[in-house]
């Protein structure tokens, strides 16, 4: 993504057709959610109404941090890059450090965005990764369907992810990628699994595939609602603009993408 020579992203274009959301993304099943919510929040309708009206330019400020984590080939970048660039690549090719993407969203008529963060699985880069937790409005952890060990380390990535970050500030996601390897009484058998340790994490469960695209757009709608309506509802609790993500604008430094800062390094790593 360019960048001016101030480090600011330019103005962007019309957000897509297929980016507009005006009802509230039901959950995956039931049993896996902790948001039975059927619509938005009164006061979240009442504001976007308004904030519509005035007919806003794109707000920098309303940005949620994504945070994506999980064991090695787990799928995580197939993920994102499933929903951000509706691609599926078979070759694999494991993130080094961290990467991320940013979507834009219209929210009941108000521009919001999702900037999402690609962390490594690796062992040797969780110290640079770590430090780009913090900050997060979401957390994401994947694991493999059709590996049963990554669904047991997704407690320790949570962990390690909430160290940055305050107790409740997060909304929690345990995701459970290639679906379509399983059959349909081996993905029911795992799903089950899958939201007893959902409920012991907080997290809502939702199981998807990226080779499909199966639930892939459904699930990060989801992820964009909740971080929306927790944004707008922030902001009137305040009584000021939230600041979301990042701070007051976003800019961007290409030396901060490729590694952390010597504090952070040395912060995280013994």
């Amino acid at each position: 993504m360019s960048v001016n020579k101030n480090g600011m992203l330019p103005f962007p274009p019309p957000i897509s057709k297929d980016r507009v959301i005006w009802d509230f993304p039901k959950c995956y099943i039931p049993e896996a959610s902790l948001q039975l919510k059927q619509d938005w929040d009164p006061q979240t309708k009442e504001s976007c109404k308004d904030r519509a009206c005035r007919n806003q330019p794109w707000d920098r400020q309303k940005m949620s941090k994504v945070v994506v984590v999980g064991d090695l080939n787990v799928g995580k970048t197939c993920l994102i890059n499933r929903f951000c660039k509706d691609v599926f690549e078979r070759d694999y090719k494991a993130t080094i450090g961290v990467d991320f993407e940013i979507e834009r969203f219209e929210m009941s008529g108000v521009p919001f965005s999702l900037q999402i963060w690609d962390t490594a699985g690796q062992e040797k880069f969780k110290c640079i990764a770590s430090a780009y937790y913090r900050g997060a409005q979401v957390i994401i952890t994947v694991f493999d369907m059709a590996d049963i060990k990554s669904l047991d380390h997704t407690r320790q990535w949570l962990e390690e992810a909430m160290r940055e970050n305050k107790p409740g500030s997060c909304f929690v996601f345990l995701v459970g990628t290639k679906s379509d390897l399983l059959s349909l009484e081996e993905r029911r058998r795992t799903e089950r699994d899958a939201v007893k340790i959902a409920m012991e994490m907080n997290a809502e469960f939702w199981a998807v595939s990226s080779k499909t695209g199966e639930n892939v757009q459904r699930f990060f709608f989801r992820v964009a609602a909740l971080a929306f309506e927790s944004c707008i509802l922030k902001d009137l609790e305040d009584g000021t603009p939230a600041h979301i993500g990042l701070g007051n604008s976003i800019k961007f430094d290409s030396t901060n993408l490729e590694t952390a800062s010597a504090q952070d390094v040395k912060t995280h790593c013994c």
